[in-house]
């Protein structure tokens, strides 16, 4: 196998050169996926000795077979998007072999993270209320009135009022909120909303505005004590209890506070 400048897909500095390194890397991509059916095939029919041997064989060739096939789902996408140049959909992406849950989040122009989006819930006294793990990387602005459902269903009515980031913002959405029974419904941007259309007064805007300011503190406070910020479990089912835990955590600490602020 030739060698192989692995960083160079980073370090290229135009396409042509980019492409160069790709094929290089589908060239070794293919060579190992090459070894490793050979490899499967002989497990398969390799003279086994024991029932523990045997389960062990099994077991090998399955778990090798597993991580063939997305090799070659990840060659596939590759030879779509480079040598053809075709735009591969977002949901046909595979961008982890050990974590194939994993979606790819883009946000305006800031860096591509990969993982889950999630949408938080929170009250006035701080807590989480809600925590839902989306799948793949939705609008924010087709979120807001699901949320708001999700607590009307929860706690049996609409809460008074609601504020929301700029991103959540659209005509549709206010409508909708407040036909759900929300009586101030307050976007950090209004995006051609006037303030009177979302809330009661200027001053209930400002003060739902300043709210929602506070909630990335405690969004902040949830990745920086409670490792929020990077999922260490793996799988899809474990990736959302960690999501849960995280926030369950920081629950459970702001009530521990609220006692001790009660009994002091």
């Amino acid at each position: 196998m030739p060698d192989i400048d692995y960083m160079g897909v980073l370090n290229a500095k135009n396409k042509k050169e980019r492409k160069k390194v790709y094929l290089d890397l589908l060239a070794a991509t293919n060579d190992t996926l090459e070894d490793a059916r050979r490899i499967a095939q002989e497990l398969q029919v390799v003279r086994i000795c024991t029932s523990t041997d045997l389960a062990r064989s099994v077991s090998l060739s399955a778990g090798l077979r597993h991580f063939i096939a997305l090799g070659e789902r990840v060659e596939d996408q590759t030879h779509r998007r480079v040598v053809f140049e075709e735009s591969v959909p977002v949901g046909e992406k595979l961008v982890s072999i050990f974590e194939e849950h994993t979606d790819i989040i883009i946000k305006d122009r800031r860096e591509v993270l990969y993982g889950h989006k999630f949408c938080l819930a929170t009250g006035a006294s701080g807590l989480v209320l809600d925590v839902q793990v989306l799948d793949g990387n939705p609008a924010d602005s087709t979120l807001a009135v699901d949320m708001i459902e999700r607590e009307v269903k929860r706690q049996g009515q609409a809460p008074e009022q609601v504020a929301f980031d700029g991103g959540f913002c659209s005509k549709a959405n206010l409508k909708a909120i407040k036909d759900l029974g929300v009586e101030d419904v307050c976007f950090s941007k209004g995006r051609g909303l006037a303030i009177t259309d979302m809330v009661s007064s200027k001053a209930v805007y400002k003060e739902l505005r300043n709210f929602r300011a506070g909630v990335e503190a405690g969004i902040s406070f949830l990745k920086r004590c409670f490792g929020l910020g990077r999922c260490t479990w793996s799988g899809l089912a474990s990736f959302k209890a960690y999501v849960w835990a995280s926030a369950l955590s920081a629950n459970l600490l702001m009530l521990g506070r609220h006692v001790l602020a009660a009994m002091t």
